[in-house]
């Protein structure tokens, strides 16, 4: 009798987020998803990030023959089979890395040359072993985050693997790139460079967000001088997208239906779980005060506390900044605050005279009643039962957050895909409140700080809405949902 054949290899997915805070922290949860089902993850990080995600990540006990991240770049996660590797993106030690455009620009030079390598390696070397001594084996799928550009499917494509992008902003966002054709017809955008032609806003369709074209994604980053580079990036992914397997969009159904119904190309398999895997690498750049944000909600009234987050690119001047801690002491009420130390443009934060001693409680259960940390357990806070408002930036993770864990919004945007979430949340979904600047001093005032969080907490038919959001969003994840089903499609697909 002949001998039996040998198993086929095991999927192998390389994985590439583009390098910022909100992207990691999704792609790394794309990551897990595919483990869990049984798929072998290489999650490639620019050699900055890796080094502060894994700095970030506790430290859990390691077994014989695993190695640290570190050198080569690699952190053995035993049966969970991911491992983190390191590629240089061509940016020195001192370079700004919030200049997104230069940082996208340099990582095709210098990321996309050794991403290529890894995977043709792959195919070729003894690939590492872990502790139950299987190998990693060839990498048969390229998961690339969209916004990091056509390169990476291109490598995909070279190479001769599947491939599939990741959208970790709303598909409402995806929908506006894919329509760039329709938006240069129409004299929305110039056919040049992308810039507004017009300031009157626009819908896709009728049951999608408005839309400005000075607030489209392009739009939004760098300056003047990179503006035409910036587009012609976006025109080539919209031409890459085409030659693309997947693109998976980290939302549901429920939240964006007429989105997913007009563009079907898009797959909704979120709302990720984005941060939350104990033990494991989930992509904070941060090391999160855990403990200190815990035990302080611990203490509080259930629904009582206002969380106050912007993301990880959000700048204030240093008189919003100081304008934002007084309308924080005006409400009255407890509030938990996440205050990064650039959050403040060009300077050291500095708090408003007497601010510190006046409110800000000295230990977990300390006579003030706000709590300053400077990074936070976001999925953790928002499902805790004291937490009752979220003054958010509107970033894409955090909208999602807020959702699944049933918690209204005062919407904040900075930039960027943010408008368009401040417009699904305040105009679309109904489930939180915009911050507007006042005309004349061209700040949000403390007195509408402290007005817009009161009316959000004493809303009850809002508490509703973003509850009943929040049921829709756990069913897509679960067995039979929308999402967790199109996940699944995805990895039978890779398998296959």
């Amino acid at each position: 009798m002949a001998p039996a054949p040998p198993p086929p290899a095991r999927p192998h997915a390389l994985v590439i987020p583009f390098p910022a805070q909100g992207h990691v922290i999704p792609l790394m949860e794309v990551a897990h998803a595919l483990a869990d089902r049984g798929v072998a993850v290489t999650f490639v990080n620019t050699e900055f990030n890796h080094g502060r995600v894994v700095a970030a990540m506790p430290a859990p006990p390691r077994r014989n023959g695993e190695t640290a991240a570190g050198g080569g770049g690699k952190l053995g996660m035993g049966r969970n089979r991911i491992r983190l590797v390191a590629v240089p993106d061509g940016m020195g030690p001192d370079e700004d890395r919030n200049n997104l455009l230069r940082l996208t620009v340099l990582m095709q030079e210098h990321m996309a040359p050794r991403v290529e390598e890894l995977i043709r390696r792959s195919g070729e070397e003894e690939a590492a072993v872990d502790g139950d001594g299987d190998g990693w084996g060839r990498i048969t799928c390229v998961v690339t985050d969209y916004n990091v550009g056509m390169w990476a499917l291109d490598v995909a494509r070279r190479t001769g693997v599947k491939s599939a992008a990741v959208w970790p902003a709303s598909a409402a966002v995806m929908a506006s790139i894919l329509s760039v054709p329709e938006l240069i017809r129409d004299k929305i955008i110039d056919a040049q460079d992308g810039s507004a032609l017009t300031q009157e806003a626009f819908q896709l369709s009728p049951d999608m967000p408005v839309m400005h074209p000075a607030h489209l994604a392009w739009n939004c980053i760098g300056n003047d001088e990179g503006q035409e580079l910036l587009f012609s990036c976006v025109l080539a992914g919209v031409r890459a997208i085409d030659e693309c397997d997947y693109i998976l969009c980290n939302s549901f159904r429920g939240a964006e239906a007429s989105t997913f119904a007009r563009f079907p190309k898009i797959f909704p398999v979120g709302p990720l779980l984005t941060g939350e895997r104990p033990g494991k690498p989930v992509g904070h750049f941060w090391r999160p005060e855990d403990g200190a944000c815990m035990l302080w909600l611990d203490a509080q009234p259930v629904r009582s506390v206002v969380y106050v987050a912007f993301g990880s690119f959000t700048v204030f001047d240093r008189r919003q900044f100081q304008e934002l801690a007084l309308g924080l002491e005006l409400t009255g009420r407890p509030f938990l605050w996440v205050v990064r130390p650039d959050i403040v443009h060009g300077d050291v934060h500095e708090y408003p005279d007497g601010f510190l001693d006046r409110v800000v409680a000295s230990g977990i259960n300390g006579g003030g009643r706000g709590k300053l940390v400077a990074w936070a357990p976001q999925q953790r806070v928002l499902a805790h039962p004291a937490v009752a408002c979220f003054v958010s930036h509107c970033g894409w993770n955090s909208t999602m957050e807020g959702i699944r864990n049933g918690v209204p919004f005062v919407a904040w945007p900075y930039f960027a895909d943010q408008f368009v979430n401040r417009a699904y949340i305040c105009d679309i979904w109904r489930v939180g409140l915009p911050a507007v600047a006042d005309e004349k001093s061209g700040m949000v005032t403390k007195e509408h700080i402290a007005g817009r969080v009161e009316e959000v907490m004493g809303d009850a038919g809002m508490r509703e809405r973003v509850q009943a959001m929040m049921v829709v969003a756990h069913e897509s994840v679960q067995e039979g949902g929308c999402s967790h089903g199109n996940f699944d499609m995805f990895v039978d697909s890779i398998m296959s």
